[in-house]
């Protein structure tokens, strides 16, 4: 791993009465080369234009090869994921968003906070996931 991990856990263990299964930890230690990504939001990268869906699971899948992408785009992968801040528009999506997201981020073990808000920039948008990673020196 690129980086120290303190404190890994499961969301399985720590939320046992909810079906999720998120690899995250409480702190990353990392040195390197810095890439923060704006909040992306289930839309594509080349034209703005938001998926054609209102199912949380498939607004969470374009947000997280929306990151994916632009990491690699910057030089990292995503092993380097440090930290994700993860907005919701309705707390009763939470496990959708988050079992979809564990997917991309088994094993890389980042910090990560969830906030539900009242409203994201436009109105269909059920998820905004920011991130932040670092590549090693």
């Amino acid at each position: 791993m690129a980086h120290t991990r303190i404190r890994k856990f499961n969301t399985r263990d720590t939320y046992p009465e909810q079906k999720l299964d998120n690899d995250l930890c409480q702190a990353v230690v990392a040195r390197g080369t810095m890439i923060f990504l704006r909040g992306q939001c289930p839309q594509d990268l080349d034209t703005a234009q938001t998926i054609a869906s209102h199912d949380p699971v498939a607004q969470t899948h374009k947000v997280m090869q929306n990151i994916r992408q632009l990491i690699g785009e910057s030089g990292g992968r995503m092993e380097h994921l440090c930290k994700i801040v993860v907005y919701l528009t309705d707390v009763r999506h939470r496990e959708a968003v988050y079992r979809t997201m564990g997917e991309y981020i088994k094993g890389v073990h980042p910090v990560s906070t969830g906030v539900v808000v009242t409203a994201l920039a436009r109105p269909d948008w059920l998820v905004e996931i920011d991130a932040t990673a670092v590549i090693p020196d």
